[in-house]
């Protein structure tokens, strides 16, 4: 039976061809709406969780408060305790230091005296541990432009951008002036050992990064962080792990009322992430949902005039005796075949574009000048598992819903009027 339906829908190119177009083409912008989706949220949380937020982040409680001013002298203490403490009791996270800063970099001249100055926002990483991931983390090694890593004390890397418009060349010296952990003023020199673009305009225009030793030594540091970054050893975020550690870790020091006891925080909890991981979460849902509502909308016009086309011969079996349900149910099979074969080409072609913009992206960097969010301004799809299957819900579901709505005609065929109706 399957098989002279499937005969009949390739030999009849009017039953069939419309609706294949149709689902092919919902099909296509569900699989690439849902790896496009999926790509702009994820590149949005693994950009602020590797620069800023860490899959948990311990922090002290004032510090918490006012983070986004990176208030130095409400950072973590005694530092190297707190660290070797997290990774002998959550090894399932690698625990980082960083430490954030801001302040004015000075670029001399030949003789030493001020040629250019521009705000810096710089962070403090391990760039010399010999099991150091941090470079990888944050994408610094392929954001290169000129230069190398830092290799030695009192190197570092500012960002292309700044260099270019200041004229800043490698092996020059730079003076950052800041301020230190106690109030103080900060003039440390480094020397300029590579340019850096990360595609981001908060980092871009003006960035310094330095070993987190330096930063230590520059803002009268010694064994104190900003904040201790947690990352899980899978590479991706899993919230209820963090959620158990958060908890766990939280927990210790609930009956400390001092202020600069640690707190942690997950992902979750920072900077709107929650926010946006539950968009991410239900934005397939909600693509899916607007696609079959679509389709299912044009294949029951479809359907109907389908069936309007074929009035004649669903008379014409009814007159030959068979049952009204037995027509309708090779309508559904059929409704299944086509969108079967619609899924399939429109899942072809939505991975064949997503794969293209996983590789290559868009810049909408032009659009975003001036923001100061932390996200990227290549956007880039990201294909799943998912994205092999998830066309096939809208493609088969519309197609079937449009078809069972169009096909109730046929119950309502009078078989008393079929002589009639067929000698018209």
């Amino acid at each position: 039976m399957i098989q002279f339906l499937f005969k009949g829908i390739i030999r009849d190119k009017n039953r069939s061809l419309l609706p294949i177009l149709v689902i092919s083409l919902g099909v296509f912008l569900t699989v690439l709406g849902s790896a496009w989706f999926k790509g702009v949220f994820s590149d949005m949380i693994d950009t602020n969780a590797n620069f800023t937020a860490g899959h948990v982040r311990v922090m002290t409680r004032a510090y918490a408060e006012i983070v986004d001013q990176t208030p130095n002298d409400l950072a973590l203490v005694e530092v190297d305790q707190l660290v070797k403490e997290l990774k002998d009791q959550y090894t399932d996270f690698e625990w980082v230091e960083r430490t954030h800063f801001g302040g004015l970099l000075d670029v001399p001249n030949e003789e030493g005296e001020t040629r250019a100055q521009g705000m810096a926002v710089g962070q403090g990483i391990d760039f010399f541990s010999p099991d150091t991931h941090e470079p990888e983390r944050m994408n610094i090694i392929n954001s290169i432009v000129e230069g190398k890593l830092p290799s030695q004390p009192g190197e570092a890397l500012i960002s292309n951008d700044f260099a270019k418009r200041f004229n800043v060349k490698i092996g020059d010296p730079v003076t950052l002036f800041g301020s230190t952990m106690y109030g103080g003023m900060a003039f440390t020199n480094f020397t300029v050992c590579g340019t850096v673009r990360f595609g981001m305009q908060a980092l871009d225009r003006g960035a310094i990064l330095i070993d987190i030793t330096d930063a230590q030594a520059a803002l009268d540091m010694a064994d104190a962080a900003g904040e201790v970054l947690g990352f899980q050893k899978t590479g991706t975020y899993d919230e209820e792990p963090a959620l158990q550690v958060k908890e766990d870790f939280n927990a210790k020091y609930a009956d400390d009322p001092d202020e600069y006891a640690p707190s942690m925080q997950r992902l979750n909890d920072q900077n709107f992430l929650g926010y946006y991981l539950d968009l991410a979460k239900y934005m397939s849902s909600i693509v899916i949902f607007i696609f079959v509502l679509a389709m299912s909308i044009v294949l029951w016009n479809t359907g109907l005039l389908g069936g309007l086309r074929r009035y004649n011969e669903f008379g014409m079996r009814l007159a030959m005796g068979e049952e009204k349900k037995h027509i309708y149910g090779s309508l559904l099979t059929e409704s299944v075949i086509i969108g079967a074969v619609g899924s399939v080409i429109g899942t072809i072609f939505g991975l064949a574009a997503g794969y293209y913009l996983q590789k290559n992206g868009i810049d909408m960097g032009s659009a975003m000048q001036g923001g100061s969010m932390m996200m990227p301004t290549v956007f880039k799809a990201r294909i799943g598992p998912e994205a092999f299957y998830i066309g096939f819900i809208p493609g088969l579901v519309s197609m079937v819903l449009g078809n069972a709505l169009a096909g109730i005609g046929i119950y309502r065929r009078q078989t008393a009027v079929l002589t009639k109706e067929l000698s018209v």
